[in-house]
């Protein structure tokens, strides 16, 4: 009898052990940043196994240019039998493949409730009535600043919220005179603060219906003038690339860094300055309709049409990223990637008090701006416009009028993208 319920027992197991194999279901992503991207797809995977045991996950890691180009190239080209059933998708590209690439990306707005996301997210991934991928990360903006250097130069916490970008600049000129130190860095080809200004505005270098919106967008010509008050101010540090940039604040050579979310890892970078930092919500334009929110980067997750394991896609997709709010307090808490999801934001991890930043709940006010954003439409030429306007940007700080600047570009621009 004994001999029996062990033969039966291993039996079952065997049964079990085949069924799992051939019930096995494999999702192939592809993405970048094995320590953020990466790491959150691995972590959606470990939910996502406890109620589907067959499931497996395979994630291509590789460079974002890699991934945008091979992407480019498999879609153009028809042959699309090597393309993942997962793809990340840096936001200000997302309409680049939508509109170039109709038919190859599975709109998801029947499976996904996208009132529980950011607007201005989902905003990125709409196209004719349809909304496609699951957003992810936010790069909502904030103004770091240092807290003791702002109070030497006479100036108080309070004095540093809800300014606009002429106050930042007196408050700068008394930092720069009282404590020797520059109010923010400055390097004329870095996108981040000119982006932050211009969709803070509620615009952006298209329209709603992709057409050209250079010449007469007051928010972007407002964006070039403030740059030009700062440069002629002379409170910010000269800096090129990535390195000088990180190095300025981390060395205590600026007082603020107005950026995404995603600074924050390299401002604590250094536990020296523990208590020294506060975040506060951006500068505004002196626009009508400007606010104290914005985003600077971003991505999201995207379904091939052509992959082998789309319905398992869109249902691992909504089921992790798309509803698992304790995912996220996860992901925040190890990863720092601040959610678009907004019942995330409700949870605890959202509301611990740092204390490299003085006791502040940073990631409650992040969480707050991130529902402010300004919707706007990226278009599917924003690097291109970037690098058409970088080239201008020297005249408009020797003095060139900024409207005569903007319609030079955007007549060349004509000529090149349109």
């Amino acid at each position: 009898m004994e001999t029996k319920k062990i033969f039966t027992s291993l039996l079952t197991s065997s049964v079990l052990l085949f069924t799992s194999y051939v019930n096995a279901e494999t999702l192939t992503v592809w993405a970048w940043d094995p320590n953020f991207n990466v790491a959150a797809m691995h972590e959606a995977a470990e939910i996502y196994k406890k109620t589907h045991p067959g499931f497996e996950l395979k994630v291509i890691d590789s460079g974002k240019e890699d991934i945008e180009q091979k992407l480019h190239t498999m879609l153009a080209s028809g042959i699309k039998n090597s393309l993942p059933d997962i793809v990340l998708v840096e936001d200000y590209n997302a309409q680049k493949y939508l509109q170039a690439y109709p038919g190859s990306f599975a709109p998801l707005q029947e499976h996904i409730d996208y009132s529980q996301f950011a607007p201005y997210k989902v905003e990125v991934m709409s196209l004719n009535n349809n909304v496609y991928g699951i957003p992810f990360d936010s790069g909502v903006a904030g103004m770091f600043y240092r807290s003791d250097y702002i109070a030497e130069a006479g100036y108080s916490d309070k004095d540093m919220q809800n300014i606009t970008w002429d106050k930042f600049i007196e408050i700068g000129k008394q930092v720069r005179e009282k404590t020797g130190k520059y109010m923010l860095t400055f390097d004329i080809t870095d996108v981040v603060l000119p982006h932050i200004m211009m969709q803070s505005g509620g615009s952006w270098f298209v329209d709603q219906d992709g057409n050209l919106n250079i010449a007469n967008n007051e928010p972007l010509k407002a964006t070039l003038e403030t740059l030009k008050k700062i440069n002629d101010a002379k409170i910010a540090r000269p800096t090129s690339g990535w390195s000088s940039f990180v190095g300025s604040f981390n060395a205590g050579h600026v007082a603020t860094v107005t950026s995404g979310v995603w600074i924050m890892g390299s401002i604590k970078s250094v536990p020296e300055q523990s208590g020294k930092w506060r975040v506060a919500p951006i500068p505004k334009l002196s626009l009508p309709d400007a606010v104290h929110a914005s985003n600077q980067g971003g991505s999201s997750w995207y379904v091939l049409n052509a992959g082998k394991e789309k319905a398992l896609a869109i249902d691992f997709l909504a089921d992790t990223f798309a509803k698992d709010s304790d995912m996220y307090q996860k992901l925040l808490v190890e990863r720092g990637a601040l959610a678009t999801y907004l019942p995330a934001s409700k949870g605890e991890a959202y509301q611990v008090e740092d204390p490299f930043f003085s006791g502040q709940k940073v990631f409650s006010d992040f969480s707050r701006w991130v529902a402010e954003i300004p919707q706007v439409p990226y278009g599917m030429f924003t690097q291109e416009i970037d690098s058409a306007i970088e080239a201008e940007l020297p005249a408009i700080l020797k003095g060139e009028p900024v409207d005569k600047v903007l319609k030079r570009v955007e007549q060349n621009l004509k000529y090149q993208i349109m």
